[in-house]
Formats: C-alpha cells, structure tokens, sequence
C-alpha cells in the first residue's frame, strides 16, 4: 500500500502516477504497471508493453523562455482545450465531458489551463493542463501539445516555463510524464526545463 510520506520520498519512483491520481484508480485485471527496476522483458511474449518516463522538477531554479513576437498566453475552458488536443494529439485525446469532469478534481486550477495564441489569427497554437495538488504539494503537467504549424519555435519550451512559473510558490515540486517511444520525443522538452530523474514504467496489456 502506497503512503503518503514513501511517495514524496521519491514521486517518481514510488508510483507511475502522481499521488491523488494512484489512491483514486485501480488497476484492471488486463494491465500490469511495472516499474524498470522490477521490468522483466520475458512478460513481453503475453503483454503489449507501452514504456513511460517519468520525471521531476524541484521548482528551485526555473527556465525562462521568452514568447517569440506575435503569441501570448490566454487560459481555456474545457470546450476549446478538448477542441484542440483532439484535432491534434495522437491517440484520440480527451472529451470536454471528461475535461468538465477535471474542474470537479481536488487538483484542479483555471489558471493553469493555458494555451498560446496566435495574435494574428487567434489560433491555439499550443496547450497545456497544469493541476496542483494540496495534500502532497504537487504541481502534474497533462496534455502538452503543439501544433504540427508551429512546431521549432520554441512554443513547447515557452509554454511549460510558463506553467512551472505558475506553480512557483504554490507547489513543492512538479512531475510530468510520456510515451518514451513517442516519435516527437517529449522527454527532451521537459528535460531542456529543468525536469530530471530516470524512472521508467511499463505499462502492460494483455494481449
């Protein structure tokens, strides 16, 4: 059984999710949730194996990127922020029902729904769902995504700075995590800000 003080311990490493979230789910009778440590790749010949890096940022020293000329930050509802991560996150995304369900969360903050805007037409041009957590003092980054249009201009960097500056004061520490064989390669994102560690989980399906 999971405690409060093993998790903050090391976050990353006591569980794949963050703390509110893994007291909340169960796992299904179909998955394994494994860490590296313990990750025996045998398994494999049973399970379809979806790897996760998880990672960690102490809030001590943040990264400062600079908006490029003509974007600004603007906070979203659940209706623009659902619109736009399924025109463009892979895998389908999240519903504005399931996202109106976010704002009934312990974890939940309006001011970090945040997007990045094109001034010149007014399109999203990046989003992210920042959530603070009371009980634990954590700050969760979900749902970071760019427009393939305005991807190599740093809007990915720019926007979780701006998150991590939003949390500053308010949150001990932040966790993130990703699909490791994601092709665009969050990791390096998060790690070009400032997040560390080198937790891995497997996430496990029947076949």
């Amino acid at each position: 059984m999971l405690t409060l003080k093993d998790y903050l311990l090391n976050p990353c490493r006591a569980a794949s999710l963050p703390y509110w979230k893994a007291m909340t789910v169960s796992v299904p009778p179909f998955m394994k949730i494994i860490h590296q440590d313990t990750f025996d790749p045998a398994v494999c010949a049973d399970y379809s194996d979806e790897p996760y890096f998880r990672l960690y940022h102490d809030l001590k020293t943040l990264p400062h990127f600079p908006l490029p000329e003509g974007f600004s930050f603007s906070c979203a509802g659940p209706d623009v922020l659902a619109a736009y991560i399924a025109q463009y996150y892979e895998g389908g995304g999240i519903s504005a029902a399931d996202l109106r369900r976010y704002e009934e969360h312990p974890v939940y903050c309006a001011q970090l729904w945040l997007t990045i805007l094109d001034e010149h037409t007014g399109a999203v041009a990046a989003s992210g769902i920042g959530e603070l957590d009371p009980e634990t003092g954590e700050g969760i980054l979900e749902w970071i995504q760019v427009s393939p249009a305005f991807r190599r201009r740093g809007l990915g960097r720019c926007l979780v700075a701006e998150l991590l500056r939003r949390m500053q004061g308010k949150a001990d520490f932040v966790t993130v995590s990703g699909q490791c064989r994601n092709p665009y390669r969050p990791e390096l994102l998060y790690r070009a800000c400032g997040f560390t560690g080198n937790d891995v989980w497997h996430i496990l399906t029947k076949r």
